[in-house]
């Protein structure tokens, strides 16, 4: 019974100590409140995916974690072009020379230029992919085939390089191997695929995801034939090269009066 009763003398003690020490319990304030309820909504913004092993992640996973974020960015750009988001279909260009990728959008309209993105890094010269390991980027109109979620380049969405074309082509001259594995993704590296960066491909998984990858189209080409025409220059370009170079040039210059009115306000 002593021992309880000096127990109890003890906790009453330190209570008693706790109190002069200096510390003041916390109070409840309209501030502090407000301050609490800002950062809920904070937090709110960005979905924090639940952690995963490589290789488990989703595209949902991908949305969630990003989506809100892009498709706040990329209004911005669609209300600027008058185009709703997200679109009904994408078509990007990719300007090997200028190093850049062109985003056009429509809805129940033309397609309108929307922005652009730099290609952080490539590899090759004008003219278009033959065989593996020649680290060339591929040029023709290509579909996307992928999306991979779980990339080493942070992002990656594989193009169905070898197309009809390219298959056909290959066929006639007897080339087996004419590789494979080209993806528009993540970092700043690249043998045969274009880099866009990690922000820049965010936007555009995203975006492609949104839309439908069956509603997206990819051209890529040597230079700009809107800036001067494509021209099989090179003695080492296969003989067929004209005609690739031709229909690259339709597909492109059939935006050419949305580029002038896009971009000068025309």
């Amino acid at each position: 019974m002593k021992l309880i009763t000096k127990i109890i003398a003890g906790l009453v003690l330190t209570g008693l100590l706790g109190g002069c020490s200096g510390h003041k319990p916390a109070t409840t304030t309209a501030s502090t409140i407000a301050i609490k309820r800002q950062a809920q909504a904070e937090r709110k913004m960005y979905y924090i995916p639940p952690p995963k092993l490589p290789g488990q992640w989703t595209v949902e996973d991908i949305l969630q974690a990003y989506g809100a974020n892009v498709t706040g960015k990329l209004n911005y750009y669609f209300t600027k072009a008058k185009v709703s988001y997200p679109p009904r279909e994408v078509t990007f260009i990719a300007l090997k020379q200028e190093k850049k990728l062109e985003l056009w959008a429509r809805d129940s309209g033309e397609f309108r230029f929307i922005r652009d993105y730099y290609i952080l890094a490539s590899s090759g010269v004008a003219g278009p992919k033959l065989r593996q390991g020649d680290k060339q980027v591929p040029e023709g109109i290509y579909r996307i085939e992928g999306l991979n979620p779980n990339s080493h380049y942070h992002l990656s969405m594989k193009i169905n390089y070898p197309n009809e074309f390219d298959f056909s082509h290959a066929v006639q001259e007897g080339r087996a191997d004419q590789g494979s594995d080209i993806f528009i993704h993540g970092k700043a590296a690249s043998i045969g695929c274009l880099a866009m960066g990690d922000e820049a491909i965010e936007e555009i998984f995203v975006l492609t995801a949104q839309v439908g990858a069956e509603n997206v189209k990819v051209v890529i080409t040597p230079h700009d034939p809107r800036a001067y025409p494509l021209e099989a220059d090179s003695k080492g370009l296969p003989e067929w090269t004209p005609e690739l170079y031709s229909i690259i040039s339709r597909e492109i210059e059939a935006l050419t009066p949305v580029v002038k009115s896009a971009k000068t306000g025309l």
